[in-house]
């Protein structure tokens, strides 16, 4: 598609130069139309606030009225309080967390973690393959199956603050219960002892499939 292409193009001159000249002292990152400024100040966000709406408005465009918002990024070091204290970038959820330093200390961060809509995305993702149906199949030959979706997601989501990812997951491990219910006759209708049978797999087998890395402790 072309239109995306024109678009980024038309950003480029609208936006993007238009900060080099304006506000060069104001870092920001774009991803199409997603745009991040880091500000120092709360005065400062306002007033680019106003600058850009004006200078989009030139340009034919307005910012998004829901979309567009002012958020402080509250960690150990920013402790004021601000309505607004996390956005969505990319799939990430930006907010506050607790963290570990080097010594094991907890702190709160401000750190991204996968988001609530990216979550739901590859849960959907999971049930519409509807693997307890697949009798016809071994567990290796459904890693295989599985493997190259879920190991995008493992890469690019279990970067950062990964036991999100783990709960996101944990749909997965559903599903193979229930395909192993249906698949040996001495699960059937026995849950616990199907999850028992999926974490000696695991302990045994942490590599099969791609995200154990990121959910074996999970259940247990």
């Amino acid at each position: 598609m072309i239109s995306p292409l024109l678009g980024n193009l038309f950003l480029h001159e609208a936006f993007d130069r238009w900060m080099a000249e304006q506000h060069a002292d104001i870092p920001f990152e774009r991803y199409a139309d997603d745009i991040l400024c880091h500000c120092v100040s709360e005065a400062q966000a306002r007033a680019l606030q106003d600058a850009l709406g004006q200078r989009l408005f030139q340009c034919q465009l307005e910012l998004h009225p829901h979309k567009t918002k002012i958020v402080s990024c509250k960690d150990a070091n920013r402790r004021g309080s601000y309505p607004e204290q996390q956005f969505d970038f990319l799939g990430y959820t930006f907010r506050p967390r607790s963290s570990k330093n080097r010594t094991g200390q907890l702190f709160v961060s401000f750190a991204p973690a996968v988001s609530e809509k990216a979550a739901k995305a590859m849960r959907q993702r999971v049930r519409r393959w509807r693997l307890h149906h697949r009798n016809d199949l071994g567990l290796e030959e459904l890693a295989r199956w599985t493997r190259p979706m879920v190991m995008g997601w493992v890469r690019y989501y279990g970067r950062f603050h990964a036991s999100a990812l783990r709960r996101a997951l944990r749909t997965l491990d559903d599903f193979l219960v229930r395909w192993a219910t249906r698949k040996y006759t001495r699960l059937r209708a026995h849950k616990g002892r199907a999850w028992q049978w999926l974490w000696r797999i695991i302990a045994r087998q942490p590599d099969l499939f791609a995200h154990w890395a990121l959910v074996s402790a999970v259940g247990r």
